[in-house]
């Protein structure tokens, strides 16, 4: 297919298959390997100075063996040399990513001399230019399949080893990584490092603007690109702050002190996830730099991201894991210590509020889709299946559930048990298993029950109000039948009295007092303070009372339950679009919190919208509007509320204007951020076009305008721009990670639907070739940006359904398509079951 192929032309077939790409470590090979060999020490030469497009690594490996064959992980360009105790082999033996060894009992040496690839997705050695300066940056996420392609490892969590690098880099770059580098002028070394998993092993190079500081003894660090140095200044006694805070609290949770020397928490470019944990060196997406106008949740949401990848020093990098079935381990105590240490000694003691919006939905969503897992042994049969146990299952479920374990066994036996577990394992590898065991040592008791219901069943269970019987109705899924107690409240609204219950069994009657005196004008909400884990679905009086009850609802912790009640029964197409519409009106005219506005906008716009009654758009620009008049000049909640008036507006004229910065509301700056949301408003609609989105682009050419130009772009109602896009998708035009998701959340747009329905044949025949086109994170990041999502119709979806079945798929690709094949099949029931005439 050609970029400019029109959308009208014949379905294209899918490509002829290719060689095979590189295995992923399955956990049955890694336990033959760890019982096999014990790694003494790496140490790695990488010459980054010498080209643009790949860099030479030399790695030599010490380690232990008890005699026979196995397999080093190794993704090279080109493989120069490899020779095992001082025996060069033969080069092409190398296969899918492994390169056979046939070792000798005692001590071994492995030494291989490769060149390896630059990348541009965010994994390996990711090399990144800077629109702004030309300068050029790199950075190493070894995570999940990915340290292979920057040097020759055995490549699985529980063979750890200290390391030693050696980096050979342009006179002007500085290098920071998991220990202290030493040297300058072009030549540094770091190391040797306490024993680390390799994907972990981080290193960060380029000329980068940093900053220090110290606190506690710890040497601590602040970097990111030259182009971002202002922004980061503002920001950086807020950063240094917020760790010593946290350091302080972990320190005196835990009794137990940060071991890996210097804290350097490095920004940088097209990283995938939110952040990555390495010891010594944290690496962070750099969008949380700040160089626009942000709200007090993005800055909770950095915050809470600083404390998650601190917590995880202790949860992941003292005690790793021994396989990816555990990896709770990690993220769970990670997300739920990060929360608490943030609303416990940071400035932001909202925090938990904060996470109720940002996080429950995304953890509930997930653990009711076909591909939900258990928190624990979430049956990872290898890393890259592994890769997308990385959800909302493994970080906001599970944290849930630890919150309600620290509750109950209380601070003296939940932490004691903790500091157990790092002291009995530290530096090495522990299960799930062990854990248990230091909690019991601690004076736990059994908690088999927690265990068997909570963290090895998947699924949530619904709970239904059903208020004409006045019980609470609990259903677990067919599929994952569980015997779970939820230990909750019921509020009533608007008189605020609140009573306990669990319920334990399929129908728990409501206390007496709960139902004394209730009318129509009465809502009940289950779970106001999210003590349990639950789908919530609110009978209809209360979310009709809800209309009148809402708006004086000044609790943020409510407000956010609320709407998670609402949003769960949406979900399960237990309430009438047309009622959420009703709230949002009612609401959104007093709105008292931005989390609000920007956590519902995106759940609003993309199932909600699509499903009500023609005009609910214009209702929501009307309230939105009314929101807008009542914010003070320079209040986040102005920000908020604009962009609502911007999404919701088809106003082609005004658009216009404030494009041009003429009648804006007093105290809203124009800034990159607003300006291309607005363009990306105008190419919805139709009224702009690619070359004057281009002309933005060449007026501020950033990282963040390339990726908002991709996202524009692609939003055009045009076949020219839809076929702009799947250029991306299927590889014909090579972009970065940003801009490749980007250009697929843009292509599908509401109301484009004449436009883009020849590409949902299109993305049926070119799905099963991404794998040989795009690899590791990306392959699933793709099936899902680019899934016709704008597309929920019975014609559609018989056309995607047989790509459940599909083998041919890699299996993180065919997860993706099934869970949002799952969503398409709620959104067609959300409408069954309301049908708009």
């Amino acid at each position: 297919m050609s970029a400019t192929q029109s959308p009208s032309s014949p379905p294209i077939p899918p490509s002829p298959p290719s060689p095979p790409g590189p295995l992923s470590l399955r956990q049955t090979e890694a336990q033959q390997r760890f019982d096999l060999l014990a790694v003494t020490s790496y140490d790695v030469s990488l010459d980054l100075a010498s080209s643009e497009e790949t860099f030479t690594s030399v790695t030599r490996i010490e380690f232990e063996s008890a005699g026979g064959t196995t397999f080093v992980d190794l993704k090279p360009t080109h493989l120069a040399a490899v020779r095992l105790n001082d025996e060069s082999l033969d080069v092409g033996l190398l296969a899918r990513g492994r390169f056979p060894l046939d070792t000798v009992a005692g001590a071994n040496v492995l030494v291989v001399e490769a060149t390896m690839p630059f990348r541009n997705d965010g994994e390996g050695l990711h090399r990144h230019v800077d629109p702004v300066d030309g300068k050029a940056y790199v950075y190493a996420m070894s995570f999940m399949d990915a340290a292979p392609t920057i040097f020759a490892c055995f490549d699985q969590p529980d063979l750890k080893a200290p390391y030693t690098w050696h980096v050979r880099a342009p006179e002007d770059w500085i290098v920071v990584g998991n220990a202290p580098a030493t040297g300058g002028d072009g030549e540094w070394e770091l190391g040797p490092t306490q024993p680390l998993s390799t994907y972990f092993v981080t290193l960060v190079a380029g000329p980068y603007h940093l900053l220090r500081s110290e606190h506690d003894g710890i040497p601590l660090g602040l970097s990111c690109r030259a182009s971002l140095a202002e922004a980061l200044d503002a920001d950086a006694d807020e950063l240094f702050e917020m760790t010593g805070q946290c350091f302080d609290e972990f320190h005196r949770l835990f009794g137990i002190r940060y071991p890996f020397g210097d804290y350097h928490q490095a920004f940088v470019p097209e990283f995938n996830a939110g952040a990555m944990e390495n010891p010594g060196c944290v690496t962070f997406r750099d969008q949380l730099v700040f160089d626009t106008r942000v709200t007090r949740g993005m800055r909770i949401q950095r915050a809470t991201t600083v404390a998650h990848e601190m917590a995880h020093q202790w949860f992941g990098n003292i005690v790793t894991p021994k396989w990816w079935d555990d990896l709770w381990l990690n993220e769970s105590f990670a997300e739920y210590m990060g929360n608490r240490v943030t609303a416990e000694v940071t400035r932001y003691d909202d925090a938990w509020t904060h996470v109720s919006w940002s996080r429950r939905q995304w953890g509930l969503g997930a653990d009711q889709k076909p591909s939900t897992h258990p928190v624990a042994g979430n049956g990872a049969e290898d890393a890259l299946l592994a890769l997308q146990n990385f959800d909302g299952i493994s970080y906001a479920k599970g944290s849930s559930i630890l919150k309600q374990l620290a509750t109950s066994l209380g601070d003296e036996v939940f932490f004691s048990g903790a500091v157990d577990h790092f002291t009995s394992n530290r530096f090495g590898n522990a299960t799930m298993h062990d854990l248990f065991a230091s909690w019991e040592r601690a004076g736990a008791g059994d908690l088999s029950g927690v265990t068997e219901q909570w963290l090895r069943t998947a699924g949530a269970d619904v709970i239904r109000l059903d208020r004409d019987r006045g019980v609470l109705e609990r259903r677990s899924p067919a599929a994952h039948p569980a015997d779970r107690t939820h230990r909750l409240a019921v509020l009533r609204l608007p008189d605020g009295r609140e009573s306990g219950l669990d319920v334990s069994s399929d129908e728990t009657p409501l206390p007496d007092d709960a139902l004394a005196g209730i009318d129509g004008a009465t809502a009940l909400v289950i779970d106001p303070r999210e003590e349990s884990w639950g789908v919530y679905v609110p009978d209809a009086t209360t979310v009709r009372a809800l209309v009148d009850v809402l708006p004086g609802v000044t609790d943020t912790r409510v407000q956010a339950a609320i709407w998670n009640n609402v949003k769960s029964g949406f979900s399960v197409a237990g309430i009438d679009p047309d009622a959420v519409i009703d709230l949002l009106e009612a609401r959104l005219p007093v709105e008292d919190t931005e989390d609000t506005l920007r956590q519902t906008k995106p759940w609003v716009m993309g199932e909600v919208v699509p499903a009500a009654s023609t005009g609910a758009l214009a209702r929501l620009h009307a309230a939105a509007l009314g929101r807008l008049a009542e914010t003070r000049a320079g209040d986040e909640l102005q920000l908020s509320s604009f962009r609502w008036v911007v999404s919701t507006t088809d106003d082609l004229a005004r658009l216009h204007e404030w494009l041009a910065g003429s009648g804006l509301p007093g105290g809203i700056d124009l800034d990159v951020d607003l300006r291309w949301r607005l363009l990306t408003q105008l190419a919805v609609l139709g009224d702009t076009d690619h070359a004057t989105l281009d002309a933005a682009l060449a007026d501020e050419t950033t990282v963040f305008t390339q990726v908002m130009h991709s996202r524009a772009v692609a939003s055009l109602p045009t076949p020219e721009a839809k076929a702009w896009a799947w250029a991306r998708f299927t590889g014909e035009v090579s972009v970065a990670n940003y801009e490749l998701e980007a250009a697929g959340r843009g292509l599908w747009r509401a109301g484009h639907e004449d436009v883009t329905r020849p590409y949902v044949e299109r993305y049926v025949a070119d799905l099963a070739g991404i794998a040989e086109v795009h690899s590791g994170w990306m392959q699933a990041v793709v099936a899902e940006a680019y899934f016709p999502a704008s597309h929920a119709d019975e014609d559609s979806l018989a056309l995607l359904r047989p790509l459940v079945d599909d083998d041919a798929l890699p299996g993180a690709v065919r997860r993706r398509v099934v869970d949002q094949l799952d969503t398409a099949e709620r959104k067609l029931a959300v409408r069954a079951a309301f049908p708009r005439s």
